[in-house]
C-alpha cells in the first residue's frame, strides 16, 4: 500500500502546485473542522493535524487564526461536504472532495470539468469502492514493533505498517485516525509527523498515455481552479 501511496503523491505533485487558492482552501477546511470538533487543537486531533499541515505548506498564521476565530463565533458560514466520483481521461478513476455553501452550484461546476474534458461523472460509490479510505501517519523512527505494539494495545485496526529509510508509516482505516494518532502520542510524546492525513488510496492504477496526458492535466487544472474543491484523488499513473 505504501508504494501506491507514493505513486499517488508523485502523480499529484502537479496538482498541489496548481492550487492557486491554497490559503483560502486551508482556511475553509480549518473553519469547518474547528466548527464541528472544537477550536482547541489539543482536544481536536483532526484540527491539530490540519494546522500542522497548513504550516508545512507555508500558510500564514493570520489565515489560520482568522479561520479559528470565525469558527469560535456564533453563526458563520454554513459549509457542507460534497463528494463526486467519476472517470477521467484514459478511464482513470477520480474522487473529488468539496466544501460548499451551495451544493447545486458546486455540482454544476464539477460536472462541467468532467464534460469539457470528455470525462464522465458517476453516481456516489461508482469508483470509491476501488479506493481504500485510509488514515496515514508517518514519523521518524526505526522500531516498527514498538509502534505496532502501541497501536495494538490501543485496539487500533492497523492495515499496514512500513519501516523504510528511518521512517515509520502507519496505515489504518480512516475511522481509526484519532485513536491511532492518540496512541502514538501517548507512546512517543509529541511527534513531528511527516505525514498526517486521511486519503483515498487507489487499489489499482491506470496508465495515462498519449493525448490523454494533456487532457488529464487540463482536467486537474480546471478542478483546482474551483474554490469549492478541496482534494482530488485518482488512480492515474503518468
Amino acid at each position: 500500500m505504501g508504494r501506491a501511496y507514493q505513486n499517488r503523491k508523485d502523480s499529484m505533485a502537479k496538482t498541489a502546485n496548481a492550487k492557486t487558492k491554497v490559503y483560502s482552501k486551508y482556511g475553509r477546511e480549518i473553519y469547518v473542522c474547528a466548527k464541528s470538533g472544537g477550536v482547541d487543537p489539543d482536544g481536536n486531533l483532526s484540527l491539530r493535524g490540519l494546522i500542522d499541515r497548513a504550516k508545512k505548506d507555508q500558510v500564514p498564521t493570520h489565515v489560520i487564526e482568522k479561520a479559528l476565530e470565525k469558527a469560535s463565533g456564533a453563526g458563520g458560514e454554513d459549509f457542507s461536504t460534497a463528494r463526486y466520483e467519476g472517470f477521467g481521461p484514459g478511464n482513470c478513476m477520480v474522487i473529488v472532495d468539496c466544501l460548499t455553501d451551495n451544493p447545486n452550484r458546486t455540482f454544476g461546476d464539477v460536472r462541467q470539468c468532467f464534460t469539457k474534458t470528455k470525462c464522465k461523472i458517476g453516481t456516489p460509490g461508482s469508483v470509491s469502492h476501488m479506493f481504500d479510505h485510509s488514515a496515514i501517519l508517518a514519523f521518524a523512527g526505526d522500531d516498527e514493533e514498538q509502534a505496532l505494539e502501541a497501536l495494538m494495545m490501543a485496539d487500533v485496526d492497523v492495515t499496514d505498517i512500513e519501516n523504510e529509510e528511518g521512517k515509520i508509516t502507519i496505515f489504518a482505516p480512516n475511522t481509526e485516525y484519532a485513536k491511532a494518532k492518540q496512541a502514538l502520542i501517548d507512546t512517543y510524546g509529541e511527534l513531528d509527523f511527516d505525514v498526517d492525513e486521511i486519503q483515498f488510496l487507489p487499489q489499482t492504477t491506470a496508465p495515462i498515455e498519449g493525448d490523454d496526458v494533456a487532457m488529464f492535466e487540463k482536467f486537474l487544472d480546471m478542478l483546482n481552479d474551483l474554490d469549492d474543491v478541496q482534494n482530488i484523488y485518482h488512480n492515474a499513473e503518468l
